[in-house]
């Protein structure tokens, strides 16, 4: 079961997405503790994530040059196989990924970003 009061932004550090969303949003002046994602993330983490998101797919990145190599395009996965994958390489989890007060906000797309952007500025 996931707490309540978390407010985590799950990152990866050298990732220029996650660094101009971090510039534009500042999260830390909300309250919120950065995580950097690399080496990896513990599977707890994934765990209290895959609960607020509601799946385990939802915070699974096809984006990750991970997934041609290992040739999982041309596979049929599950959840149990989306947990795996994002435990074994930090890559597979679509970044950021912000968990607030028991709300998730996964990845970079516009909408989210607008999305987390309401709810820090709602913290503040």
């Amino acid at each position: 079961m996931s707490d309540k009061s978390e407010r985590v932004m799950y990152h990866l550090a050298n990732c220029k997405t996650c660094q101009r969303i971090i510039e534009d949003l500042q999260p830390e002046s909300a309250g919120i503790t950065l995580v950097n994602v690399k080496p990896a993330i513990e599977p707890e983490v994934i765990d209290r994530l895959a609960e607020a998101a509601g799946s385990y797919e939802a915070l699974f990145s096809r984006r990750s040059l991970q997934y041609r190599k290992l040739g999982l395009h041309e596979q049929q996965l599950g959840e149990a196989d989306y947990r795996k994958y994002i435990i074994e390489h930090y890559s597979f989890l679509k970044r950021p990924a912000t968990l607030l007060d028991g709300k998730v906000f996964i990845g970079s797309a516009k909408k989210e970003v607008a999305s987390l952007q309401a709810a820090i500025e709602a913290l503040r």
